[in-house]
């Protein structure tokens, strides 16, 4: 699928998602699972006499940026990550110049889900473990590559925090509307900017 247009890998992958999650209910069966927050970060932090917040969430949010600040570093400042840039602004060219562009979309789709499997792992015990607990996460995901534009990793971070803030304040002051409050969004920033908010416009 890398001849064809990004439309198509993403159809192609959800379509395989959705395949091989059946297959994981047939074979495991469709049973939640709890797992319980690791002793260390059990505790919470007072906000008011009402109020607190737990540590396990503060922790989970630094992990993210953690994350956010390594792939930035990656992607700006490695080699690995100038080939990746080159590649997706121009995959001929960086082929013609010997680079194994194929070899480094491998490596890119094993760090990919390196990093999902990481995220399962962290948001587990917030969330519980069930087959498919991803599906919604793709989605969401799916929707800020989209709003961010196509191939801009900074466009993916401002995407991944506008859709966070829809969600949760669509959640507050709009309950009967807040399952739609992201793609509405999502729909209000492509009527604007077709290619997303960094992505490059299509002359």
């Amino acid at each position: 699928m890398y001849g064809r247009d990004h439309l198509a890998q993403v159809l192609l992958s959800f379509g395989f998602i959705l395949v091989l999650d059946e297959v994981c209910q047939m074979l495991f069966g469709k049973d939640v699972h709890s797992v319980a927050v690791p002793e260390a970060l059990r505790g919470s932090i007072p906000l008011t006499d009402v109020l607190s917040y737990p540590v396990y969430r503060l922790a989970v949010m630094l992990f993210c940026l953690c994350i956010a600040a390594a792939i930035f570093v990656v992607i700006r400042y490695t080699r690995i990550g100038m080939i990746v840039r080159a590649g997706a602004e121009n995959r001929e060219m960086t082929r013609a110049l010997g680079i194994r562009f194929v070899a480094v979309n491998r490596y890119g789709f094993a760090g990919g889900i390196v990093r999902a499997a990481l995220g399962g792992i962290v948001i587990a015990p917030i969330s519980t473990v069930y087959p498919g607990m991803g599906d919604s996460m793709l989605i969401l995901s799916f929707v800020v590559v989209v709003l961010g534009g196509i191939g801009s990793v900074a466009g993916a971070a401002i995407g991944a925090l506008l859709i966070g803030l829809a969600d949760t304040f669509g959640k507050v002051f709009f309950p009967s509307f807040s399952s739609i409050t992201v793609y509405l969004l999502m729909a209000l920033v492509l009527l604007w900017r077709p290619s997303g908010l960094l992505g490059k416009r299509e002359i």
